[in-house]
């Protein structure tokens, strides 16, 4: 999980968050308590069979602001997805909600994930929010099953270090990172720093993302370049 505390914002447990004062609502702005934001989500998620294993919660010194992530365990597959959360009562973002293999929540305000959902602070918010979670929630199973399928694919697909090499260039080419970093693939592919087996499509998509560090997060078409790439190494 990526939460990312440099600007103020301090972790704190979720008891802390029922506990916050909500400001007065405006004709403009309607705060929503953090913790509702927090059990709104914990509720989609529970409904549709995603286990919680991990979650972490921070809020600025004025309460203002939150910033929190959840680590799911996925009933479809052995993956884990994350889901990071952003609310503010200062006005000076919307509520934010984002899904994904990789997400980063900042209290500089970075905030990313393959699926995001942004509302503003109106009277309308409470009651549109449950169906936007749970209509990204829901069809996560059937995602998890075809990724289930995929990276079986991926493990199952011999890959000679000539096609390797192609692979890596092709990636190059197509952007995902630059000529510095082809080195450091290179290296993990022969020697690498975790045991992804054998040499195959899977090995390749575990050098790459691990050598893409940071990016991933910040830039989630990165990772949908790298399957396009794979998928038709994989179908030749």
């Amino acid at each position: 999980m990526a939460l990312i505390l440099h600007r103020g914002a301090e972790l704190v447990p979720y008891e802390h968050l029922c506990s916050v004062p909500v400001p007065e609502a405006t004709a403009s702005h309607i705060p929503l308590p953090h913790h509702h934001l927090v059990d709104m989500v914990r509720y989609a998620l529970g409904y549709f069979k995603h286990e919680i294993i991990e979650e972490a919660h921070a809020t600025t010194p004025d309460g203002l602001e939150y910033f929190g992530l959840m680590k799911l365990r996925s009933p479809h597959g052995d993956y884990v997805d994350t889901c990071g959360l952003r609310n503010s009562n200062s006005k000076r973002f919307p509520i934010g909600i984002a899904f994904g293999a990789a997400v980063m929540v900042c209290d500089n305000l970075s905030f990313h994930g393959t699926h995001v959902v942004r509302r503003k602070h109106t009277a309308g918010s409470k009651r549109d929010l449950p169906g936007l979670v749970a209509g990204i929630v829901e069809p996560l199973a059937a995602q998890r099953e075809a990724q289930r399928i995929k990276i079986d694919r991926y493990r199952a697909t011999d890959v000679t270090d000539e096609k390797a090499d192609h692979i890596m260039m092709s990636l190059y080419r197509q952007g995902v990172y630059g000529v510095q970093k082809i080195a450091d693939i290179a290296r993990e592919w022969d020697t690498p720093s975790h045991d992804w087996g054998s040499k195959t499509a899977w090995r390749m998509f575990n050098c790459v993302t691990f050598g893409l560090t940071g990016r991933v997060a910040e830039q989630p078409q990165l990772t949908r370049t790298l399957h396009d790439v794979l998928d038709a190494e994989c179908a030749a």
